[in-house]
Parts: C-alpha cells; structure tokens; sequence
C-alpha cells in the first residue's frame, strides 16, 4: 500500500530532478528550425531532446505578422524504475490536498565579527514554533556571552526570519570556517567547500568568499544567489557548485526565408463543400509585380565566453551566404529582399530565384499534370485540356492539341491548334481573340475577334470585332453568333434547315445587357401587380367594414413599403435600360454578315435594328443594312487573311 509519505517522498526527488535538469529557451523558424537550435546548444540529437511550446508562430503573409516558434527544451532523462513507481500511486487517497507540507520553526545561530546574530525562521502549515529555550541552548553552543535574554525572547515571539545581534563572543581567528575551491570541467566549473568554525570562529561571510574565490583565480560566473544561501545556511563539508563558466555561442550562418513553398513535392489539395478537389492541387507559385519573393537573414557574429578563471573562449561567427536571382527578380537597395519585376511564376532554377512569364504544361491538362492551372502570365498546353478542368491566364493561352467540356479564362489570346469540343458545356473566354481550328457545342466569348479555320457547329459565340470562319470548310452551323462589326464565313446554316442566328452592328455584352435589364422589368411589373392587388383588397374591405385587424394593418404597411422600393429599382433600372438603348443606337458600326458560297434557308439576320430570315438559298452574298431593312449584296471579300495569326 502507498502511503502518504510515499507520495512525499517520489514528489521531492521529482522536483529535485527538474532543478537539476539543464533547459534552454530557443527561437527558430518554425518547429523543426528551433529544435536543431536546442540540440546544437545542448549538445544532444533532436532525438534526445524534450520539449515544451511557449509560442508556435506564425507564417504570416508576404512576410506581414510573422512570428517566430519559441520552445524550451530538455535532454531527455533515461526511464528508470524507482522504488516507488508513479503508475502504482493512486492519487486520490483521502486526505490529500494542495496544503502546504507542515514544517517547524527554526533557529539559526551566526558568529560574526559585530557579535552572535540570531535569526528565527516562522513556522510553516500546522510546523510548531521555534522556542526560546531552543534559541538560548544554540547560542551557548556556541560559546555565545552577554547575552540579551528580553531581546532573544522578542525575537523568537516575532520570528520574522531577520538577523538580530543578541550577544558577543571571544573572537579566535585560528577557529575560522576553512575554505577550498576545485576548479573542474576545463576551468567551467568552480566547486566550493567549507569546514564547519571552531570554539571562536566565525561563520561564512558573503564578502569572505568573494575574496577567497577571487584570490583562488575564480573571477567569473560566481553564482551570487547559492553565495547568499550559504551564508545564511551554510552546508559544510559538501561541494557547492558556486561559479560556471559562460560556453561560447557561435554565431548563426546567414540563410534565406521563401515567402512561397519551394518544395513541389507535397502537393496542397483544396476542400470544397468537405470535399478534396483534386484538380486544384496549386504546383504554379504565382506572384505579381513588386512582390517579396524571399528575404536573406544575416549571419550572427558569434559570442565569446569565459572559463571561471576568466580565459577568453572565443566563438565563431556564422557564415554568409550568395543571395542569388536570376531573371525578372530584383534585389532591395540594402540587398536582403528579392522582390518580382513582373507576374508570373516564380522558381528557383540552377539555385537563382526567378520569375518566369510563361508556365509550360507539358502535356494534357489533367490529374497527371497537375490539375487546374491558374497563371498570372502565359500558359502553353503541349497537350490537350481534358473534360472538367480549367486553365486560367494573366496573358494568353495557347494548346498544341483539343479543348474538350473545360474552361479556358485569358486576359490576351487562346489559341487552340486543334478544336474546342464543349459538349453542351465548355467555356472559352478571351480578352482578346479566340483562335481554334473548329468550335463545336462550347460558349465562347471574345473582346475582340473569334477565328475559326473548320467551321462553328452548334455554338453561343459573342465578339466585340469579328466571328470569321475561313478555310476550305468554312462553315457556321446552328447556334447563336453576335459580333459588332462582321460575322463571315464559306457557308451559313446546313440543308437541314437548323436555326442558326446571326447578329451584327452592336456591342454583343451591351445587348446581353439590355436583355438581362428588361427581364428584370418584367419581374418587378409582376411583383407590382401582385402587391397593387393586394392592397386594393385591403381597402375594399376597409370600405365594407370601416376597421380592420392590427394584423391587416401591419400587412398594408409592408406592402406600401416594399411598393416604394420595387418602384424606386425599376425606376433605377428603366433609367439604365435608356442608356443602353441610347448607346447602342448611338453606334456608328454598321456591321455585315458574309458568306462566300451558300446562305441555307434557317438562317436568322439581324444588322441593327433590322431582321431577316432566310427562306431560299443564296449563293456568295453579303447582307447590310440600308434604311432599316437587311439588303442582300454581291459577296465583298476583305481581303484578310486571317490564319496568319495562328
């Protein structure tokens, strides 16, 4: 059975074991970083080392809020089995609490050279109180005279732990406390010892040892605070570790801090709605123009120590590193920062940070590859772009193969060697222009031109210039097509007859615009209506009964209220609608639609304000607008060629 004392016992050789135990507090990077630090300065492997988090950091961004981890860290103790094992304590034995441990007073007796000092510790918890009788039996011991008995027994009353002088005794200085000093570990340590005083002699005194350790070579490192407890309490005939010596510190080689993860082969996977999504696993390192892409943290000049004896030990100072860049990368004026010239991709190639502008994928766009790509520059695809995944750029997009159901984004061009095949779901938008050798069943939307060589089949395609399909299979079949400026092509609509509509002479988003305001109308009149409705009910049954509930009153409220908003937004929106219609007609592009061989029947025209569907086949014509009525032409040819681009 463990007892209490047990308990005692285990609780003091622990908290004797942790004073005992070396410990250190360290900064670093991160985790890992602080723990190398701690295992260089205590000279053991990370493996043999525990730790404790004071501060875990934090990365920041861009190098704003960052903090550094900060750790304190032991050597590991080697597991021992004591007598009394901590798995057999059952802590919750009756009795036990976080009581202080009783503990009695005390008396101590010091001979000095302005007499005998009394000194009477309090009692601690339930301790009993030091008595006179105990004080007066010590100071004879000590062969103490004159002695003040009101004073001593004042003393032991109060019992404040204070020194108070009580008496004299014949001074013999042959009968000093005798002092040795061992200078061990290489001159870092100095151990004290002390012979206890004769008949005479006087006690340890804080100045006495600080000469005698001085005069001993032991100049450095005296710990002042053991000093001070060994005179109030001296231990003698036991070494006391009383001065160490302060070990060197080399200083910390230069290094660099990535403010982006260099390491490419962990992949990030995003979650969506708890999801992983695998498509987006984030391999391109983007980075804007201005932007810190890393920054050099100097070398530390080493600091020196002393041995106890006070001999130099001297340090090394850590070593400097080549902060190096390479293309599109530029250092600060004080040389530590590299920061970005342009947007694009950054890298460290041949160890020299760079930004490159064009991100190559070299094949299809997929799994494999990467997944989504998203690119604050050019991206060249040498493959395919698979079904489901999207390529994003800052400038153009180029793909050697096919664009299946995906999504291009790019602020300049996309180019597409092969075709864009939608599949009722694909989705290409351009800044500029959209270049591809076929466009079937995909939306495409372009600022300026959309080229397409074999023909657009079954599309929604929208540029602000020009749609042109020219090549030996030309041909624009079904859809929606809508260009300000041009539409043309070897043939439009197919024998089959499918609708295919065709608009010139606007700006396509201003239209898409005007379309999206006057459905909004729509909703907001029937909104009215229905509340124009309900409020006529409302008063017609006031008429009737002259009252109504509080409850209809504060629905008439509502209603009245939400009328005034409804009204002030379509109001907002009608106004809107006017200057879209008054842009639109303001437009001085005349626009025409083009087709060098056949015109099927199917066909929908729209130039302007003007409409025409086609009913009989043409050959090689153009249609303009003259006086508000779609005019069919002889074929003009512009002349352009426009693969060239490609």
């Amino acid at each position: 059975m463990v007892k209490i004392e047990n308990i005692r016992e285990y609780m003091r050789s622990q908290a004797e074991a942790d004073r005992s135990r070396k410990w250190i507090q360290v900064e670093g990077e991160d985790l890992d970083d602080a723990l190398r630090q701690a295992a260089i300065e205590l000279g053991v492997s990370v493996k043999k080392l525990e730790y404790e988090i004071r501060d875990p950091g934090k990365k920041g961004s861009f190098g704003i809020g960052k903090r550094k981890c900060v750790i304190i860290a032991y050597p590991l103790v080697p597991e021992s089995k004591s007598d009394l094992d901590v798995e057999d304590i059952d802590f919750n034995i009756t009795g036990v609490d976080d009581r202080p441990i009783d503990k009695d007073g005390d008396i101590i007796v010091r001979l000095t050279p302005s007499g005998a000092l009394l000194t009477v510790l309090p009692p601690v918890g339930k301790g009993k109180r030091a008595t006179e009788k105990l004080a007066l039996s010590r100071l004879k011991a000590r062969f103490v005279s004159d002695i003040d008995s009101q004073l001593v027994s004042r003393t032991v009353k109060n019992a404040e732990g204070i020194p108070v002088k009580v008496g004299e005794f014949i001074y013999n200085p042959a009968s000093d406390s005798l002092l040795s000093v061992e200078i061990a570990n290489f001159e870092m340590k100095a151990f004290l010892t002390a012979r206890p005083p004769g008949k005479g002699g006087i006690d340890l005194e804080y100045d006495t040892v600080i000469n005698f350790l001085k005069n001993n070579n032991v100049i450095h490192g005296i710990d002042e605070e053991t000093l001070r407890d060994l005179e109030m309490s001296p231990e003698y005939g036991k070494a006391v570790l009383i001065a160490e010596g302060t070990k060197p510190i080399n200083g910390k080689d230069a290094y660099i801090i990535y403010n982006f993860d260099i390491s490419r082969s962990e992949i990030k996977l995003k979650e969506r709605d708890g999801r992983v999504d695998f498509k987006e696993q984030n391999l391109i390192k983007n980075v804007v123009e201005g932007q810190a892409l890393a920054r050099k943290i100097p070398l530390e000049e080493g600091k020196s120590g002393r041995t106890v004896t006070g001999k130099l030990l001297p340090a090394t100072d850590g070593k400097d590193i080549v902060f190096e860049t390479g293309k599109n990368v530029k250092l600060s004026d004080d040389g530590k920062t590299a920061m970005a010239e342009i947007n694009g991709q950054v890298m460290i190639l041949a160890g020299k940070l760079t930004v490159e502008p064009i991100y190559v994928v070299p094949g299809d766009v997929n799994l494999k590859t990467g997944g989504n790509v998203t690119f604050l520059g050019t991206v060249v695809v040498k493959g395919s772009v698979s079904d489901g995944f999207k390529v994003k750029a800052a400038g153009n997009i180029e793909v050697l193969g096919n664009v299946g159901k995906a999504e291009l984004d790019a602020e300049g061009d996309i180019i597409v060697h092969q075709g864009i095949s939608g599949k009722n779901g694909g989705f290409v938008r351009a800044g500029k222009g959209v270049w591809a050798k076929f466009l079937e069943n995909a939306i495409v939307e372009a600022g300026e031109i959309v080229v397409a060589s074999d023909g657009i089949i079954n599309c929604k395609v929208e540029a602000n210039k020009k749609i042109i399909c020219q090549g030996k299979r030309a041909t624009i079949v079904g859809g929606e097509l809508r260009a300000a400026e041009e539409i043309s092509a070897k043939s439009l609509g197919s024998v089959a007859g499918s609708d295919t509509i065709l608009e010139v002479g606007y700006d396509p988003k201003s239209k898409k615009r005007l379309v999206e305001l006057n459905e909004k109308i729509e909703v907001f009149t029937k909104e009215l209506d229905e509340i124009e409705l309900n409020i006529n009910t409302i008063q017609n049954i006031i008429k009737v009964k002259k009252k109504i509930s509080d409850e209809k009153k504060e629905y008439m409220n509502q209603l009245l209220e939400k009328k005034i908003v409804i009204e002030k937004e379509r109001e907002s929106i009608s106004e809107e609608i006017e200057e879209v219609e008054s842009y639109l007609s303001s437009l001085s592009v005349k626009g025409h639609i083009s087709s060098s061989f056949k015109v099927f029947s199917g066909v929908k025209i729209h130039i302007k304000d003007a409409f025409l569907e086609i009913k009989n086949e043409f050959g090689a014509v153009t249609f303009i607008n003259e006086s508000g009525v779609v005019r069919i032409t002889k074929y003009e040819d512009s002349g352009e060629d426009y693969s060239k681009n490609r």
